[in-house]
């Protein structure tokens, strides 16, 4: 649940509650662990049936039977937004889901990360506002 610059969640452009940093962070920098719950990848599938629209944070693990429910114990991680222009990316490993600056982050700026493939399947119109927006997410 660690994290390593000071943010703060508060009402998103883009979609709902973003992740804004409090001070101004390098690039290529660690800003912490996304907080939540490792449960087995059934646990998540079952989970993901009784979430309502929009509550999904689970993350799976690509090589093992495993998700991190980030809805549980969240941190501002959690908040992040997806944008086809990231100043963030996301890394999974080692049981953990972890964040890290591409470029300088401006205080004030909303943190947001290139969600990749999800379980929208390019179905759910994306609002990034980013030149080359990919237009779904």
């Amino acid at each position: 649940m660690s994290l390593n610059y000071p943010l703060k969640k508060a009402k998103s452009n883009i979609a709902g509650t973003g992740a804004y940093a409090l001070v101004n962070i390098p690039a290529k920098k660690k800003l912490g662990n996304m907080a939540g719950e490792i449960i087995s990848y059934k646990e998540a599938q079952r989970r993901v049936k009784h979430q309502p629209e929009g509550a999904l944070l689970m993350v799976e693990f690509d090589n093992e039977p495993i998700a991190l429910d980030a809805g549980v114990n969240r941190n501002e991680l959690s908040y992040i937004n997806h944008s086809c222009d990231p100043n963030t990316y996301m890394r999974r490993a080692y049981r953990k889901v972890e964040f890290y600056s591409l470029r300088k982050i401006r205080k004030g700026e909303e943190l947001t990360c290139d969600y990749g493939e999800t379980h929208h399947d390019g179905q759910l119109p994306c609002r990034c506002g980013a030149v080359n927006c990919r237009g779904y997410i």
